[in-house]
C-alpha cells in the first residue's frame, strides 16, 4: 500500500492568502489544485512536501476561458480552469481548436473533471499535451508569485 508521508494541510480563501501561506510556511509548502499529478507523487514519496496548501477553492476566481476586448484580443486561461471547461469551450472551438484536440487524448474522464492546465503546465512532464499546444500557439504565461507576477 502506497502512503504518502505525513504532512501538514491549509486550505486558501484567495490568491493573496496563498501567498501569504506560502511566505509563512517556506519552501517545504507546495500548492494542490486538481491533484492529479502531485498526489499520486506523494503516495510514491517521490514528493514529501511537508505543507499543502489547497486551492480547488478558488477555483471559480481562476478557473475561465475568456477574450479580452479589441483592440488586441486575446484569449485568456485560468490556470485553475479544468480540462473539460477547455474540452468544452466554444470559445477555443471556435478560435484555437488545437487545444480541443489536444484535450479530447489527455487522460480520463476522472483527470479531464479534476485536473487543471495550471496543474498540468507546472508539471512540466514532457508528454504533456497542453505544454506543446501552449508552444505551438505562442502562449505567454502570467506567474504571480511571492515576488509579484512575471510572464
Amino acid at each position: 500500500m502506497q502512503v504518502p508521508a505525513p504532512f501538514e494541510y491549509e486550505r486558501a480563501t484567495s490568491v493573496e492568502h496563498a501567498l501569504a501561506l506560502l511566505r509563512q510556511l517556506g519552501p517545504d509548502a507546495r500548492i494542490l489544485a486538481g491533484g492529479h499529478s502531485l498526489l499520486p507523487m506523494m503516495k510514491l514519496r517521490l514528493a514529501t512536501p511537508e505543507y499543502l496548501i489547497d486551492i480547488d477553492g478558488l477555483a471559480e476566481e481562476l478557473g475561465y476561458v475568456r477574450e479580452t476586448a479589441p483592440p488586441a484580443p486575446e484569449i485568456r486561461i485560468g490556470a485553475m480552469t479544468r480540462h473539460r471547461a477547455l474540452l468544452e469551450s466554444e470559445l477555443l472551438a471556435s478560435r484555437v481548436a488545437i487545444f480541443i484536440d489536444a484535450e479530447r487524448v489527455i487522460a480520463d474522464p476522472v483527470v479531464r473533471n479534476r485536473g487543471t492546465i495550471g496543474g498540468a503546465l507546472c508539471q512540466a512532464d514532457p508528454a504533456e499535451d497542453l505544454s506543446a499546444v501552449c508552444a505551438a500557439v505562442g502562449a505567454r504565461m502570467v506567474i504571480r508569485g511571492l515576488d509579484g507576477d512575471r510572464v
